[in-house]
């Protein structure tokens, strides 16, 4: 960080965990899916903010395409990069949380590294959801020919083919979605939810 960080003072909320908690009816939470290209994050993601909606909670998906098109523009897919735009995400996460909002990400996140610094930024708010298709079962969907154009050698450093992806070994959630269609990912997903962060009636 540069010396001038020295100079700045937080400012702190009027707010506190437990007004905002009361306002919105439950608590902050990160909801961080990790997993494969086309392992379904991003449906996933989407479903269940619609689902909790619905349930009357206050939630907003960060998927990862969505992002790098923005906020992650100038970054590209080197190790370096990768981590800067996981950390650049966390930050925005916890900030959601913080706020008393569910955020919900949907991003590969391959290192366990970055995903665990994720999680010390985001705190107790942070739950980790494996969406655990397999690397064959993704590569047969392949629903942007991403895995395809890897093969061939027209996308460098992708992860499953060319860069690893590191499973978390101890996740909050597992979701299945190589055995089962989305719908059953979804429910068992929002059960999740709502045992973990219920919402006052």
């Amino acid at each position: 960080m540069p010396p001038e960080i020295r100079n700045l003072t937080a400012t702190a909320h009027a707010l506190s965990a437990s007004d905002r908690k009361a306002h919105y009816g439950h608590a902050g939470g990160v909801l961080w899916l990790t997993g494969l290209s086309a392992s379904g994050k991003s449906s996933l993601a989407m479903a269940l903010e619609q689902a909790l909606m619905e349930r009357g909670y206050s939630c907003y998906v960060l998927d990862g395409d969505n992002v790098r098109s923005g906020l992650n523009a100038n970054l590209g897919f080197s190790p370096q990069d990768r981590s800067e735009n996981i950390r650049r995400v966390s930050e925005v996460a916890a900030l959601f949380a913080d706020a008393g909002l569910i955020c919900i990400t949907a991003f590969i996140s391959p290192y366990r590294a970055d995903r665990e610094q994720a999680r010390l930024r985001c705190k107790q708010a942070f739950h980790e959801i494996h969406v655990a298709a397999d690397l064959a079962t993704c590569e047969a969907r392949d629903p942007k020919g991403l895995y395809k154009k890897a093969r061939a050698g027209e996308i460098r450093e992708f992860t499953g083919i060319s860069a690893p992806y590191e499973p978390p070994e101890l996740p909050e959630c597992v979701i299945d979605t190589a055995s089962e269609p989305l719908a059953a990912s979804l429910e068992k997903l929002i059960a999740y939810v709502l045992a973990v962060l219920p919402r006052k009636p």
